[in-house]
């Protein structure tokens, strides 16, 4: 990634406005250990290993970042190594939780612990700094992630524009007597030669696995007029995820299920063109679960609508009914309603961001049932 695009989707200022929001937050300081947190404000993905990499936040105070000594040089040469921050390096022999504890001020009372940092760790600091509860830091990093800036829209819109590629590939891969598993293997080798560092998630459900959001590739073996729905996502070298979901069909697939198929594409319709600053996701949800109520598969669309999406695959906002939090510009999330009868079922997901006066999609690939041969 260029290094110009790199400071804008990970600019020095995040540092301070964490530093803002714990304070807000009666906070003492956010302890960040490896995952999509200290990514979103500093730009490293730091491996997740026992030895304990944490950038500390002081509600009052400069950042420091806390790495073992041999994984110096890839701190150095990530983008939290041009943020100005200071790396502060520990030996084998060292207690990196007595280090952190020992520079925090000793009145610090309250800190957010990363929501993905291990267990043991969290433990670990509990024993160092006995006096100071500990919450999750989500809740004081959600509303800085959950709006997204330009360039990270730009890096969804990238992300979109490769699993579209992907998609536009899938016609070639099912094909009548391959397997689930080897379609999936398959569709894996395109993400990443599509442009994406990692592959997250392919689910391939033919006939009956298709009514199974989260089927598994299997050895199923995929037979003429059987539907097939295909949801894929990965990671950028950016950071930024990918996700959708598209249909196939070998041959025609059965009458009724071109029936409820064209059911779904109004919903996923109108829960788009439900997308504004100031709706709520419980509004964007009904709009399309009411449209395939009314069609009699109420019972069938058995999940919420969509996620938000960003440095994670789900994230808030998440569009689902009793979520009445307005939409604002910048928002990025998913709108994948899905209809699963039994002998099959359907999933249509595009990933959107909602704009100053409506939404923008990220992905742009046809949206209606594709028949291969």
């Amino acid at each position: 990634m260029e290094t110009g695009v790199t400071t804008e989707l990970y600019p020095a200022e995040r540092l301070g406005l964490v530093r803002d929001a714990a304070a807000e937050a009666g906070l003492g300081a956010v302890l960040l250990t490896p995952g999509p947190d200290l990514r979103y404000v500093t730009g490293y993905d730091a491996k997740e290993l026992e030895r304990l990499t944490c950038l500390v936040v002081p509600a009052d105070g400069e950042a420091f970042l806390v790495v073992p000594r041999l994984e110096l040089p890839a701190a150095r040469d990530s983008p939290a190594g041009s943020l100005g921050v200071e790396l502060v390096p520990w030996d084998e022999t060292a207690d990196p939780y007595a280090l952190v504890a020992g520079r925090l001020p000793r009145d610090v009372r309250t800190v957010g612990v990363a929501d993905r940092m291990w267990a043991v760790m969290a433990l670990r600091f509990r024993a160092a700094m006995p006096g100071a509860g500990q919450v999750a830091a989500g809740g004081v990093l959600r509303e800085l992630r959950m709006r997204k800036s330009a360039a990270e829209v730009a890096a969804l819109r990238e992300a979109g524009a490769a699993i579209d590629r992907v998609h536009r590939r899938v016609p070639g891969f099912v094909r009548e007597g391959r397997t689930e598993r080897e379609v999936a293997r398959d569709i894996a080798d395109a993400i990443i030669a599509e442009g994406h560092a990692r592959v997250d998630f392919v689910i391939v459900g033919s006939g009956p696995n298709g009514a199974n959001p989260h089927a598994e590739p299997s050895d199923r073996v995929i037979r003429a007029g059987e539907p097939v729905v295909v949801d894929i996502g990965g990671t950028m070298p950016s950071g930024y995820c990918s996700d959708s979901t598209r249909n196939y069909c070998v041959g025609e697939p059965p009458a009724e299920y071109r029936t409820y198929f064209e059911v779904l594409e109004e919903a996923q319709r109108a829960s788009c063109a439900a997308v504004r600053p100031g709706a709520t996701p419980e509004a964007v949800d009904a709009a399309g679960r009411d449209i395939i109520a009314a069609a009699g598969h109420g019972e069938h669309f058995f999940h919420r609508t969509g996620h938000g999406i960003g440095l994670e695959s789900h994230e808030d906002p998440y569009i689902v009914a009793g979520n009445r939090e307005a939409l604002e510009p910048g928002m990025a999330f998913s709108i994948e309603p899905g209809i699963y009868p039994g002998p099959h079922g359907a999933r249509i997901e595009d990933i959107v961001v909602c704009t100053e006066d409506g939404y923008e999609p990220m992905n742009v690939t046809e949206r209606g049932l594709v028949i291969v041969g």
